[in-house]
């Protein structure tokens, strides 16, 4: 497969440190993107060998799907950390913009349509998620093979920690109803069930379709970019930030994901804790009173 990544990347910190992009220490941003970078091409590259131990030598591994990758890390106005990621340049390519940070996401868009045609997949993602899951892309095809390509899985994202009341959260739970309604109807098609390995996989459709990221076959970006309204830089779906990652995709496609019985079957990590640590203070605990 040929898969296009394209990464919105972001870093001032003298801005107002509402987000993580914001704030004095870089560290923690070099070393989410450096993490970014690393898992795509750990995971899905085609430099993949086993060792052969009786004859030491390498055998080629997990060749099944021979993927090409390319990743495009899109910035703006020289706000960016890639002179300190510890990762070769050669690894990624970088487009320069003057747009305003927040709305990167939607620069992101014009490149993917720019490539239309020459890729099976085409992806988006913020630059503080993590992929971990091999049969990433593998999932998606059989979703899609089995329920059409009008249909878009989401990943689920979490935050992960070896501290505290819980050792994982996943972060996208639901919003209130009348935030997307005007943008989606849950009730076309609210759930999907299906069985992996024998073992059932509910999907259901979201109130909160966000994910800071999507992942789009060849069919699907083609119909998208033929939407009047793609490219439109509509903000209306929380800010600039959320609209640029889901708003589009929600006009677009009826939207899946994992419900919470199985919502690891499809997932993504969001680097840090900063939702975690909202746990038992402006998150209640089960059993928790205001």
């Amino acid at each position: 497969m040929r898969l296009l990544f394209t990464i919105a990347h972001f870093y001032n910190p003298q801005g107002s440190q509402r987000h993580a992009s914001q704030r004095p220490d870089p560290q923690p941003r070099i070393q989410a993107l450096t993490s970014s970078l690393a898992a795509i091409h750990q995971l899905y590259s085609q430099f993949q060998c086993m060792i052969d131990i009786g004859k030491r030598e390498v055998v080629p591994s997990n060749q099944q799907y021979v993927n090409h990758i390319d990743i495009v890390i899109c910035t703006t106005r020289g706000h960016h950390l890639l002179n300190q990621l510890p990762i070769s340049q050669d690894s990624y390519h970088h487009d320069a913009s003057q747009c305003e940070p927040m709305f990167l996401g939607f620069e992101c868009q014009a490149l993917l349509r720019d490539n239309l045609g020459c890729y099976d997949y085409y992806c988006f993602l913020e630059d503080d998620l993590i992929l971990s899951d091999p049969w990433f892309f593998v999932k998606l095809m059989w979703f899609n093979r089995i329920t059409g390509d009008r249909n878009l899985l989401q990943p689920n994202r979490y935050e992960s920690s070896i501290g505290g009341p819980f050792r994982k959260a996943y972060i996208d739970g639901d919003l209130k109803p009348h935030v997307t309604q005007p943008f989606q109807n849950l009730e076309e098609h609210p759930q999907l069930t299906g069985k992996v390995m024998e073992c059932p996989v509910v999907l259901k459709r979201p109130l909160n379709p966000h994910s800071g990221c999507y992942f789009l076959n060849g069919a699907q970006m083609d119909y998208w970019v033929n939407q009047p309204h793609f490219l439109d830089r509509d903000t209306r779906f929380i800010g600039p930030l959320e609209s640029a990652a889901t708003l589009g995709i929600m006009k677009t496609f009826r939207i899946y994901k994992p419900a919470p019985q199985n919502a690891n079957f499809l997932e993504i990590q969001h680097f840090g804790t900063s939702f975690l640590s909202l746990i038992g203070k402006k998150v209640k605990m089960p059993n928790q009173t205001a």
